[in-house]
């Protein structure tokens, strides 16, 4: 089994992109289980905002069918894909992996979130019975070593976020952040951060719409938000200064037609809108429109970059910690190899013994002697356990071949000056 990891993410391929190769959490688990079909023995796919990503173990590491499936997957021409397509293999992937649930290859330099969708992920694909040893193993050591990571550096202080940097923009636009009204779209993690967020930052009046009324009503509760449904959204996008939109949905729920009359009605006085969902929960015609400041995920580049510097040398260290798991975790990979070889040696050796011992369960039926019976039996079992090997050195030094003859010295620890 050969493991890989291949994906886009937020800095090889623009949101557009981003957008279609999504994953749908509803079809995750039959889109795993095709993956599997194609040559990936096992599969573990992680489809965030800012990247998708298939961790495999590959029956045939040379197979490129697992990118050929992507793209048809998704029906985008691989012409078009693999530019912005990254693949890694063997100790390549295995840190990727530890850099991505660690924070050090987010948007925001260790941001917290993509450990959980990493865990979410995982969990799904093991429900799925996509996961064996392989993935199994590289995942809870992913979450350890992100763990440590957190523990023995500051890569999470003074705590960033894309749902941060949106009300930082907000706090940039608005003079008097806490008087304005702000209409959360969605109720999942990122928006729960933004409503943390503008909780921090005074604002009075927040509005949650959201498909599902009674998660709505949990984030309402916590964060003193009034609570509406999508379908009741128009009727309150009038009132909203910020609209801040992230939701699983595959089709636009803001579109340009229901913002104009929205500003009409406000006499056009400013909206700011952040679009953080991928595929778009917001049409990006919206932007064309006077009066409104639209920014999706990507445009959030320039506010984060100022959030990085703090940051910079714990994820120097944190890459320190990652190279020596990186170490330790392919000192277990390359265990795997011995595996094999050592079944089958002690099915060898178990099956000379069981057969002396028949031999020696019939002797004592018959009445000789236990001490002689004993000695024969272990004198036997010796010569049987030493014939292979004894031959094999014998040719070894016949040849000059001074490997194998330390390789055995060593395997069994014997003594330099023993004859």
């Amino acid at each position: 089994m050969h493991l890989v990891a291949l994906g886009i993410n937020h800095k090889t391929a623009p949101v557009a992109l981003r957008e279609q190769a999504a994953f749908d959490l509803q079809t995750l688990p039959d889109a795993l289980h095709a993956a599997a079909e194609v040559g990936a023995g096992e599969a573990t796919i992680l489809s965030t905002c800012n990247r998708t990503e298939l961790y495999c173990g590959l029956r045939n590491p040379s197979d490129e069918s697992l990118i050929d499936w992507f793209c048809d997957y998704h029906k985008l021409a691989p012409r078009l894909v693999r530019p912005h397509l990254y693949v890694h293999d063997g100790r390549t992937a295995v840190a990727h992996a530890f850099r991505v649930a660690s924070g050090l290859d987010s948007l925001v330099l260790g941001e917290p979130q993509i450990l959980g969708q990493m865990k979410s992920a995982f969990a799904t694909a093991h429900k799925a019975g996509t996961t064996g040893k392989l993935l199994n193993r590289l995942f809870q050591h992913t979450f350890s070593v992100a763990k440590l990571v957190r523990t023995d550096t500051a890569i999470g202080a003074n705590a960033v976020s894309v749902a941060y940097a949106a009300v930082s923009l907000a706090r940039r636009i608005f003079d008097r952040l806490a008087d304005q009204t702000v209409l959360l779209i969605g109720a999942g993690e990122m928006i729960e951060l933004a409503a943390r967020h503008l909780k921090e930052q005074g604002i009075r009046r927040m509005v949650v719409a959201n498909r599902t009324i009674e998660r709505a009503n949990s984030l309402g509760g916590i964060y003193g938000a009034e609570v509406i449904s999508l379908l009741e959204m128009p009727d309150y996008l009038s009132s909203a200064d910020i609209v801040i939109s992230c939701t699983a949905s595959l089709l636009p729920l803001l579109g340009k037609g229901a913002v104009e009359r929205a500003l009409k009605a406000r006499k056009h006085r400013p909206m700011f809108l952040v679009d953080l969902a991928v595929p778009r929960d917001i049409e990006p015609e919206v932007g064309e429109l006077s009066d409104v400041y639209l920014y999706t995920i990507d445009d959030l580049k320039g506010v984060i970059e100022e959030n990085m510097e703090s940051r910079q040398a714990a994820a120097r260290q944190a890459e320190t910690i990652i190279e020596s798991e990186v170490i330790e975790f392919m000192r277990w990979v390359r265990s795997l190899d011995s595996v094999p070889t050592v079944r089958a040696l002690r099915a060898t050796t178990e099956a000379l013994r069981d057969i002396e011992l028949e031999r020696a369960r019939r002797a004592l039926e018959r009445g000789e002697p236990a001490n002689e019976v004993l000695l024969r039996f272990a004198h036997a079992l010796t010569n049987k356990f030493m014939h292979c090997p004894s031959a094999a050195l014998r040719e070894a030094n016949a040849d000059g071949d001074l490997d194998l003859i330390g390789a055995t010295r060593a395997l069994f620890r014997l003594d330099d000056k023993a004859s």
